[in-house]
């Protein structure tokens, strides 16, 4: 834990116009708010980013003319600074998610527009990516509405305990659970969501037996239950994120759960706000709390902080992260700060603190 009560975090973004790349910033837990806002990585559209469990190495999205990938960067976790390790890029579009496994040996990457996952390889030692381990193609399906039909893989992570890899694809409106051989995927089974959906991400409680899905399309958050042995999801519930009377255009985005399992967040682009649910510890189900607004347009993600006693959400369209007070026994969020300029936000975390 920060001794200091400050805490560094990253943020991604689309470098389109403005952004320099990947940003740091320290939130201020005493102060309740963020400052020292800086680029530190100038690279393109670093969209998404996660840190190794150590804090010692930063993997990013990097786009580099025709071809796409991630890059490893060595973190100072003092100062938030970043020194550019190695790369590993593919032909086509870059991907939009990256994940880390606990021992630092396995990077993960969605990548939305091929509609693939691919492994890479990484130095244990020194945080680089070796290679490109394995890339898993998803199929085209029958399915007709909106973007389905097409592979749109959004998210890939570790499952807890890491037997398994969870793949969303909001294309196909499946959830792919694979196990790892020798760095490899090998998938063991699937969920198929309501036809239209858009699963988009995932978020495990706790308890490893319950998961949490944002749809795209449906703005629906789905109530999952997980069997480990088989890597098999079963649906349970869904919940609409948005009210029942907004008709405007909105397209779900980040879910998060915090570390007691007692709550559940949603992000709602076009809403432009957090929906907040509240977990029955027994069955798993949710109960919608309130909606918060974002103040500012397209909220693309949100992280708790490592006290859990706030939140900080990214606004792309506005260029802005917004800071608020998450009260852990309602579950309730508070404004705090809305004038922190990060251009084309994307992704928002933390480095992990203990």
């Amino acid at each position: 834990m920060s001794e200091h009560g400050k805490f560094i975090g990253f943020a991604g973004t689309y470098t389109k116009a403005g952004s320099e790349g990947v940003y740091t910033f320290t939130l201020d837990t005493k102060a309740k708010k963020i400052v020292e806002v800086k680029a530190v990585a100038k690279i393109e559209n670093p969209t998404y980013l996660n840190a190794s469990k150590d804090n010692e190495h930063l993997y990013t999205v990097i786009k580099e003319g025709e071809k796409g990938g991630v890059a490893a960067f060595k973190v100072d976790p003092n100062t938030g600074q970043l020194k550019f390790l190695n790369k590993q890029l593919l032909d086509g579009a870059p991907p939009c998610y990256v994940s880390v496994n606990e021992d630092n040996t396995l990077v993960l990457s969605a990548n939305f527009h091929k509609g693939s996952v691919e492994t890479y390889s990484v130095n244990e030692e020194t945080g680089e990516i070796e290679y490109v381990a394995s890339v898993v193609e998803h199929p085209h399906s029958d399915l007709k509405k909106g973007q389905q039909g097409k592979p749109h893989v959004h998210y890939a992570d570790f499952t807890p305990g890491e037997k398994h890899v969870a793949v969303v694809d909001l294309g196909i409106d499946k959830i792919v659970t694979y196990e790892v051989e020798e760095n490899k995927l090998k998938e063991v089974n699937s969920l198929s969501t309501s036809v239209g959906s858009g699963p988009r991400h995932l978020t495990f409680h706790p308890n490893g037996r319950y998961a949490y899905a944002m749809t795209e399309f449906s703005s629906e958050v789905l109530f999952l239950t997980y069997d480990e042995s088989k890597g098999s999801f079963t649906q349970q519930q869904a919940v609409s994120t948005i009210p029942a009377d907004f008709t405007e255009n909105n397209q779900g985005s980040a879910i998060h759960i915090s570390s007691d399992g007692r709550f559940v967040y949603a992000g709602n682009r076009g809403h432009n706000s957090i929906a907040t649910f509240k977990v029955d510890q027994d069955s798993g189900q949710l109960t919608f709390i309130e909606w918060t607004g974002t103040e500012g347009d397209w909220p693309r993600d949100f992280v708790l902080d490592p006290t859990e006693q706030f939140i900080v959400a990214s606004n792309q369209e506005t260029g802005n992260l917004v800071l608020f007070e998450r009260d852990q026994e309602s579950g309730k969020l508070t404004l705090l700060q809305t004038n922190v300029t990060v251009p084309e936000a994307v992704c928002v975390k933390f480095l992990h603190y203990k």
